[in-house]
C-alpha cells in the first residue's frame, strides 16, 4: 500500500469515528432536548458539524477507493479531501480564536 493511501485510510477512519460520535451525540441531544433547554440550543451547531464531518467522510471514502484502485481521478479526489480537511482545520482555528 502506498503512503498516500495509508494517510487517506487514516483520515477516513478518523472521520468515520468522529461522524459516528457526533451523530450519537446529536441523537442523545434530540432525545433530551425537551428536558434540557441548553441541549436544544446546541442542536443547530451540532447538526452542522455532523454534516461537515459526514461530507469529509464521503470525500475520504471516494479518495480511498480511488487510491486503492489506482484510478485516473485519484489525484482529484485526494486533492478535494485535503482541501476539505484544511478548510475544517481553518474553521476550527477560526472558531477557537473568536471564542477566546
Amino acid at each position: 500500500m502506498r503512503p498516500l493511501t495509508v494517510l487517506t485510510a487514516i483520515v477516513l477512519g478518523s472521520s468515520v469515528a468522529t461522524t459516528f460520535g457526533l451523530g450519537a451525540t446529536l441523537i442523545v441531544f434530540l432525545v433530551l432536548s425537551g428536558e434540557t433547554p441548553r441541549f436544544r440550543a446546541e442542536l443547530p451547531l451540532l447538526a452542522v458539524y455532523v454534516a461537515i464531518f459526514a461530507g469529509l467522510t464521503a470525500l475520504a471514502a471516494v479518495s480511498f477507493i480511488g487510491q486503492a484502485r489506482n484510478t485516473a481521478w485519484r489525484h482529484w479526489a485526494a486533492g478535494a479531501m485535503w482541501v476539505a480537511l484544511a478548510g475544517l482545520a481553518a474553521l476550527y482555528a477560526w472558531s477557537r480564536s473568536s471564542t477566546a
